[in-house]
């Protein structure tokens, strides 16, 4: 286990944000990306989660919606690397992770791809 401060881990996380290409980010569309220390205690050892309507599920009566929600959770993450560079992979996952669920893609799918 490495121990980050929450700062450093939320430079990681933005630098894996400023990674995503572009084109795919400029898609992005009412989400907010939230860093949090824990993950819920139903599932102490998630390291990101997607909570909102994946932009597949929209159609025209779409409008009014809090935005969704994208967490990245600091400690699950810490908890499983050895080095900060296992960190910056972690996040840069995790990230493209969650994104992913943004754009309708399921967890086999991300799992054939090695975002799993």
């Amino acid at each position: 286990m490495i121990d980050l401060d929450a700062d450093r881990f939320e430079q990681l996380v933005t630098a894996a944000l400023a990674e995503v290409p572009a084109e795919l980010a400029d898609l992005l569309d009412n989400v907010v990306l939230f860093i949090e220390d824990d993950a819920p205690p139903h599932d102490p050892h998630l390291l990101g989660l997607y909570d909102g309507i994946p932009l597949t599920e929209r159609d025209s009566t779409y409008a009014g919606v809090v935005p969704d929600r994208i967490f990245v959770y600091r400690h699950p993450t810490l908890a499983i690397c050895d080095t900060e560079e296992d960190v910056v992979e972690e996040v840069r996952i995790t990230v493209v992770h969650e994104i992913a669920h943004f754009f309708g893609i399921d967890d086999a799918r991300l799992h054939e791809l090695g975002y799993a």
